[in-house]
């Protein structure tokens, strides 16, 4: 039985939010931004909340058809950087979701540092899949209908893996890990993955 995907619009921004703070609390990189459990709670939602909204603005967000799970992607363009068109951005952010925490700007910052420029991609910035739903295949379903698509109009993709786990994901889906990963300080890795298009 396929998954059902839709297009979220802006009536589903509570929904996408709440999904992608649910799926993203223990998450190592989550934990690195925000180390006490308590502030991690408050704050992170913020965040999530901020990440949705630039997408659904500029970019696609995708939810299944009964709301468990949602990947976050974002175009960018041929010879362009995802983070060029707005170097004040991770500061900007960090000034809207949690002025006194550094590493909000600071992982806005690396993970620009190390995203490829040059070529048109697609950029998987988020994929949250509700706790109880994780490991049923509505992840591979979200990415997969997107790969479709880049396969079908030649277009490589692009995305951080945030833990080990995920990254086994994505090498399934035809990503490889592209340059060194990066070490966050006195935190966990990420790993920049890259797939080029099937012909």
């Amino acid at each position: 039985m396929g998954v059902a995907i839709r297009a979220a619009s802006e009536e589903d921004r509570e929904l996408v939010v709440g999904l992608l703070d649910t799926a993203f609390q223990d998450d190592p990189v989550s934990r690195w931004v925000f180390p006490g459990d308590e502030h991690r709670r408050t704050a992170h939602p913020r965040l999530m909340a901020a990440f949705t909204d630039i997408v659904l603005a500029e970019g696609r967000v995708d939810v299944t058809e009964d709301g468990t799970a949602c990947a976050l992607w974002l175009p960018v363009p041929d010879g362009e950087h995802a983070a060029e068109e707005d170097a004040d951005g991770p500061a900007e952010l960090r000034a809207e979701v949690d002025p006194e925490n550094e590493r909000v700007e600071l992982i806005g910052r690396l993970t620009a540092d190390i995203h490829p420029a040059g070529r048109a991609h697609e950029y998987l910035w988020m994929i949250g899949v509700a706790p109880e739903r994780q490991g049923q295949g509505l992840g591979t379903a979200l990415i997969a209908s997107v790969l479709d698509r880049c396969d079908r109009e030649g277009l490589s993709a692009y995305l951080e893996a945030s833990s080990a786990r995920s990254r086994a994901l994505y090498e399934r889906l035809g990503f490889q890990p592209i340059g060194p990963a990066l070490d966050l300080p006195a935190g966990p890795q990420m790993w920049p993955m890259w797939r080029e298009p099937r012909g």
